[in-house]
């Protein structure tokens, strides 16, 4: 009776606590962390939680910076929009002057035509019909005969359409061996229309040396300012007429000369007559004289002398009077006596006081 007492109290007992006893049992199996692995743990925590520390101030820092992008992405696109706005601005102006300068550019040929027609109606008075005309893709050429009293010659009228058509040759293309060629050779060698001698010369050992200032294609070849009347008489890169007293080599460079010689003296500058050199006045001689009018068409002249019954020549006063009938602008002497020669269309026109052609240094030439 009491064993069976005792044996009933264990077995409640054990009933009791089988509940506890197997989820210690449970436990014990099912348990992922040690102890030591549960302390790690807790230090781990500890590094996770510096690491989110660090990666909360590296997000603000990242946060500052996207602020500071977005600031200088709304600067640049400020610039961007004032740039292009100026950008536009300056292409309506340069739009508008463009179309500014287009209309002046129309009005000067019209103006410029108007007056070569209105020049051409003065020569026609005063010279009558051309004795010969080209219409070439360089040059428009017009030839007059020229015949007062006490002297003939030739004069020609010439608006270039391309600037480089108006040249200056140098005979055997050599200063240093300098020998001469004729005006008619000069023009045959070039494929020229038109030519007449340019300038001054003097005979040195066998060879002709040019004097005071030579320039052809742009390069200066002789360069003399001895005498305070000589002349430089040159054609620029837009083949317009230039010259004048020239002292140094920087005054030459400003004129953007590609084609010179030289004479004396000035004839006119600016519609107005300059002096003439004691020694040079009221004298009479055969002369080739060059020039441009108002719109910039090119004139030469060649007056023939030193032939009784036919020409005595003319005086530079004289020259100067008839230029300015014309209503010439600027005009030079070019060598004259025996070198004067006027070449037009394969032949020459006038007649050399030599009975010939004389050999010369440089002649200019004009390609149709």
């Amino acid at each position: 009776m009491r064993y069976n007492l005792g044996y009933k109290i264990f077995v409640f007992v054990v009933l009791v606590l089988a509940p506890f006893i197997g989820l210690g049992i449970a436990y014990a199996q099912l348990q992922p962390f040690t102890f030591a692995e549960m302390e790690s743990m807790v230090l781990k925590k500890d590094v996770f939680q510096d690491e989110a520390g660090k990666i909360s101030s590296q997000l603000f820092e990242l946060q500052d910076s996207v602020l500071a992008v977005k600031a200088t992405a709304e600067t640049t696109y400020k610039l961007a929009t004032l740039i292009r706005k100026n950008a536009e601005d300056e292409l309506r102006a340069y739009q508008q002057q463009h179309e500014h300068l287009e209309g002046l550019l129309v009005e000067s040929l019209e103006q410029r035509k108007a007056s070569s027609d209105v020049l051409d109606i003065v020569l026609a008075n005063l010279l009558g019909d051309p004795v010969g005309q080209t219409f070439g893709q360089n040059a428009t050429i017009k030839v007059y005969s020229l015949e007062e009293a006490g002297y003939r010659g030739y004069m020609a009228k010439v608006r270039l359409h391309n600037p480089q058509a108006v040249r200056m040759v140098l005979a055997g293309d050599s200063v240093e061996n300098c020998k001469g060629e004729t005006t008619s050779a000069a023009a045959r060698r070039t494929g020229a229309i038109l030519a007449v001698n340019a300038g001054g010369f003097y005979a040195h050992e066998g060879r002709l040396i040019p004097i005071g200032i030579t320039v052809i294609d742009g390069e200066i070849l002789t360069f003399a300012t001895y005498d305070k009347d000589l002349s430089f008489i040159g054609f620029n890169r837009n083949g317009q007429l230039v010259g004048g007293r020239i002292e140094t080599k920087e005054q030459l460079q400003a004129l953007d000369v590609m084609h010179g010689a030289s004479f004396l003296p000035t004839l006119l500058k600016d519609g107005k007559k300059q002096p003439i050199p004691a020694e040079w006045a009221n004298t009479r001689h055969p002369r080739t004289l060059i020039g441009h009018f108002e719109n910039d068409d090119l004139l030469f002249i060649v007056i023939d002398g030193r032939r009784q019954g036919w020409s005595i020549g003319v005086t530079l006063e004289e020259a100067q009077d008839k230029l300015l009938e014309f209503k010439v602008r600027d005009a030079y002497n070019l060598d004259g006596g025996g070198s004067s020669t006027f070449y037009y269309n394969g032949k020459v026109l006038n007649r050399p006081s030599d009975g010939k052609e004389r050999l010369v240094t440089t002649n200019i030439v004009v390609l149709p």
